[in-house]
């Protein structure tokens, strides 16, 4: 994470220098959108959730036409909207519109979800710096946001977690499972390939 601050210059403000604002990012299993940005210099804190659908009150069992998402909060004088949108497009498969990674299907599909039309402008320019980087379509789309809905307390801080949970390789502590899962998902692994050396590592 610290070359990436190194290399955006990012900076801890002061506490009177923050300028505390949001932004909305579906990147597939929202366990792993967590884990990639609380760590990042600037980033408050990182909250998994649900956006994107009509549904009231969705919960994981009951969540259809909703995205699994993150709300990150963050001090901009810090770490900027831009810089990171710009990391949450290389965190991720912006070529697979039908999911992400071994998590199929509309809820894991990516896409930026834009607060006010400054954050609309800024996406939209970050997406097309992607595609020419790139040279092939990104199919991440920016949208406008809606309710966020927070997921349940189990979901929130996940690749923490040190409950025992029974997985394909016999019971691991929370933590660990975590780290099982997003490998065996190949998350990382993909967005290597993608991107290369400019891929946004997670944890």
């Amino acid at each position: 994470m610290w070359k990436w601050a190194v290399a955006l210059g990012l900076s801890l403000g002061s506490a009177a220098e923050a300028e505390v604002q949001k932004a909305i990012v579906a990147g597939g299993c929202f366990w792993c959108v967590e884990s990639d940005f609380e760590g990042l210099p600037g980033v408050i804190e990182a909250v998994s959730g649900y956006t994107g659908g009509s549904r009231e009150n969705p919960t994981y069992r009951n969540h259809e036409g909703h995205y699994e998402a993150v709300e990150i909060t963050f001090d901009s004088s810090a770490v900027t909207y831009d810089q990171l949108i710009r990391l949450f497009l290389r965190s991720v498969d912006v070529t697979d519109a039908g999911g992400q990674f071994c998590d199929r299907g509309d809820s894991y599909r990516t896409a930026i979800f834009a607060l006010d039309a400054g954050q609309k402008r800024a996406a939209q320019a970050a997406v097309a710096e992607a595609e020419a980087a790139l040279g092939v379509t990104v199919v991440t789309p920016v949208l406008d946001a809606g309710t966020f809905w927070i997921a349940e307390d189990y979901h929130q801080d996940y690749y923490k977690g040190s409950n025992i949970i029974l997985t394909r390789a016999g019971p691991k502590k929370q933590s660990n499972a975590y780290k099982f899962y997003r490998d065996s998902c190949g998350r990382d692994a993909r967005v290597r390939e993608v991107w290369g050396a400019e891929a946004f590592p997670g944890k």
